[in-house]
């Protein structure tokens, strides 16, 4: 089985500006909006989970990041070598956030939107190819997200209907023990 993102990771990630090579780098798995086993959780913040390969590279680039942005507010180890690190969520972005919190991807602002790119670049099988982003598909309800789930769920959407998942808490929240299950499948 494989860890599903998290609307956290899809929608709030890409906020903090973070290079891309460096998540596949240093082994992302997912982000959260707490973590279950801390005392205390931060407000208006997101938990990024990491299990590195290279620790050495990890703490490279964990010293880029402390340089790059004041946004990270702390990191911390788990046993068999997983690390989170906690970002603060630029409060710019909260109205945009919480529109998102209520599964209404497409009524996102526009200056939101725009953080995200419209084409990606993706690797399969040693092949570089463009892609449209899944942000844009989802802000955007494009036709081909809209076949593609219509086709999965054997449903017809009508226009008001927003093409992804709904936020649900419990899926945004760190559980190292549901995360180990999950990649031990």
């Amino acid at each position: 089985m494989e860890l599903k993102k998290t609307i956290t990771s899809i929608f709030m990630v890409p906020t903090l500006k973070i290079n891309r090579d460096d998540f596949t780098e240093n082994n992302f798995l997912n982000a959260y909006l707490e973590d279950v086993r801390r005392d205390i959780q931060y407000e208006n913040a997101v938990y990024l989970l990491f299990k590195p390969v290279n620790f050495d590279k990890f703490r490279e680039f964990l010293d880029k990041e402390y340089e790059r942005t004041k946004d990270i507010i702390d990191d911390y180890d788990y046993e068999e070598g997983f690390v989170v690190l906690v970002y603060q969520l630029n409060k710019k972005w909260e109205k945009d956030f919480d529109i998102v919190k209520q599964g209404k991807y497409s009524e996102t602002s526009k200056d939101f939107q725009n953080i995200f790119t419209k084409v990606i670049k993706v690797v399969n099988n040693g092949l570089r190819r463009d892609e449209i982003s899944l942000q844009y598909r989802i802000f955007n309800k494009s036709e081909e997200l809209r076949k593609y789930w219509e086709d999965k769920l054997d449903v017809s959407f009508t226009d008001d209907m927003e093409l992804w998942r709904t936020f649900v808490y419990e899926d945004e929240v760190l559980d190292l023990d549901k995360v180990k299950q999950i990649e031990l499948v």
